[in-house]
């Protein structure tokens, strides 16, 4: 999708939708012209939203072609209707039955087990189980060891065979910036600190665990993202999911993005905050629940909301989008609410130096209430963090669960996750952090580029190092997965619930320890099972315009 303000246009073109407009013979619709324009038809692209845009904004989610959608739909059907006949035979004993099931005295009780999801789950993830879990025995860095495992009863049970496949190039790991290592700098510090501190701490913060490596640690962060001060914590689940219900509660209103992530959607939860969903990255449908929220109060009793509470991500981790944060900053000053932002994907892979959304698109860090991200993904560590002012981060370090009852930060990992900031800080007295950034950046517009030539739909930004190839059809689910792995290839192929029920689809994420030698290896790896599986869906082909002052690319679609 085109930044709104910034969407191709056509002289005459009536603004549309989030931003769109109408283009010549056909129209603008998720970033792609539809229909062959006329050749006298000049095509400017580009128009910057009142200057909150200082850079190019390109994202694209091509529909789904109808075809496709359809078969689709047709196999989740068949499987369904095997699926109730398989459970008939079960029922009768005609096939063993290795699912959870209530107890025979229990038969009488409101079911626990038989639900959907756990229908879904014996009928139509099983027969697929084996594209997860892989247990992988070495550091999850460019290339990686895996254990080969079999089974013998349709995916129930695992055996090990005691072989391990090695060197199979990991398409699935978060290790952004390759700091996921076990030599180097970081790995000889977190082994030092090891020695002196031991693995644990024993303790909360409150209590026998601050440690002088978390007091620095935190001093650190703070400095990296620019601002007053941060919060370090041991989970990065947990940072969401327990400190949202510190800030906001009842009588709060929360306005949370469709396609946050679960940690996102627990903390608010908990929080006993109203809750009201936004459309993904539509600042249209933001604003007008900004304005109902204000206008209407809340429900009865008509009383202002005592807070107004906007939850975003930097990139979305299933779809690979980067969230449009100039246009959410301008509406939360407009109607004087708070944001919160996570960071979570976008530390460390975004930004000219590494620090995330907000120096992706040149922001103030003080114009985001609450920045919060994770030490798993960039940093090769684990945990997260909050930034902000003073008076937030001492309020959290008293009132924040994570922080009263959660035990401290292991040391190496504190280490880990101090050694690697200043790495891309610069502050090693070596380059090598920025040289990593712009790696990944490279790598990821290069990965891009190549399988959207390909054929294949690809959804998300182009400067997203997460990248979602749609599979759609439930068996191609597993048999990428497979396939992918007997050319030793790892990748993580992701299907209901954590994507809608046709949306299937396999996520690759970038790392700036891939060399282009090995992703040169992986496209010609998935340009074969692409052939093989028929996974090239795209309608559209590249078309460089002769006048794009932004480099930029659009979209036309062809006829077969």
């Amino acid at each position: 999708m085109e930044g709104p303000g910034r969407a191709a246009a056509v002289t005459g073109a009536k603004p549309r939708a989030n931003g769109c407009s109408g283009v010549g013979h056909g129209t603008l619709r998720n970033g792609y012209v539809r229909g062959l324009p006329a050749p006298d038809t000049q095509v400017n692209h580009i128009v910057h939203n009142g200057g909150l845009y200082k850079r190019p904004f390109n994202e694209a989610f091509e529909e789904t072609p109808m075809l496709v959608a359809v078969l689709t739909y047709v196999g989740y059907g068949v499987l369904t209707l095997f699926g109730y006949l398989r459970d008939f035979m079960r029922q009768w004993k005609i096939e063993k039955c290795q699912n959870a099931t209530e107890r025979e005295e229990q038969k009488d009780f409101v079911p626990l087990y038989q639900d959907f999801e756990n229908f879904y789950t014996r009928n139509l993830y099983m027969r697929i189980r084996d594209s997860w879990n892989r247990p992988i025995c070495s550091v999850p860095g460019a290339k990686v060891d895996m254990m080969e495992r079999v089974s013998h009863d349709y995916n129930w049970t695992f055996t090990y065979t005691g072989r391990v496949i090695k060197d199979i190039i990991n398409m699935g790991s978060y290790n952004y910036l390759g700091f996921a290592q076990k030599a180097g700098t970081c790995q000889e510090a977190a082994a030092k600190v090891l020695s002196q501190y031991g693995a644990g701490v024993c303790s909360t913060r409150q209590e026998m665990g601050n440690l002088d490596k978390h007091e620095e640690l935190e001093k650190l962060v703070a400095r990296f993202l620019g601002v007053e001060s941060a919060m370090a914590y041991g989970m990065g689940f947990a940072t969401n999911s327990m400190n949202i219900p510190a800030l906001v509660g009842k009588g709060c209103l929360i306005l949370s993005d469709e396609l946050n992530h679960a940690s996102l959607v627990l903390g608010a939860r908990l929080s006993g905050a109203t809750i009201r969903i936004f459309k993904h990255n539509n600042m249209q449908s933001l604003e007008k629940l900004l304005k109902d929220a204000i206008v209407h109060g809340q429900p009865r009793t008509r009383r202002p909301w005592k807070k107004i509470l906007i939850l975003v991500e930097g990139i979305y981790s299933m779809e690979g989008s980067i969230v449009r944060l100039p246009e959410v900053i301008a509406l939360k000053k407009k109607y004087k609410s708070y944001l919160y932002l996570d960071e979570a994907h976008s530390i460390g892979a975004l930004g000219p130096s590494g620090r995330g959304v907000v120096d992706y698109f040149g922001l103030n860090p003080e114009d985001v209430d609450i920045m919060m991200g994770t030490f798993t993904k960039s940093f090769g560590a684990a945990g997260g963090y909050i930034g902000g002012k003073k008076e937030l981060i001492d309020y959290l370090r008293t009132y924040s669960h994570s922080a009263v009852y959660a035990t401290s930060m292991s040391p190496p990992v504190v280490e880990q996750i101090i050694t690697s900031v200043k790495c891309i800080m610069g502050e090693d007295g070596t380059t090598v952090g920025k040289a990593r950034v712009q790696q990944l950046a490279e790598n990821t517009r290069y990965f891009r580029r190549r399988l959207k030539e390909m054929g294949f739909i690809i959804y998300g930004n182009e400067d997203s190092p997460v990248v979602p190839l749609m599979l759609y059809m439930p068996a191609k689910i597993g048999a990428f997965g497979r396939e992918m792995l007997k050319r030793n290839i790892g990748v993580v192929v992701v299907g209901f619930p954590a994507t809608p029920i046709i949306e299937s689809r396999a996520r690759f994420c970038l790392s700036a320890a891939h060399t282009k030698e090995m992703l040169d290896r992986a496209l010609k790896e998935i340009d074969e099972v692409g052939d093989l599986l028929q996974l090239k869906y795209s309608r559209h082909r590249l078309v460089p315009l002769l006048d794009r002052p932004f480099d930029e690319t659009t979209y036309e679609e062809t006829e077969d």
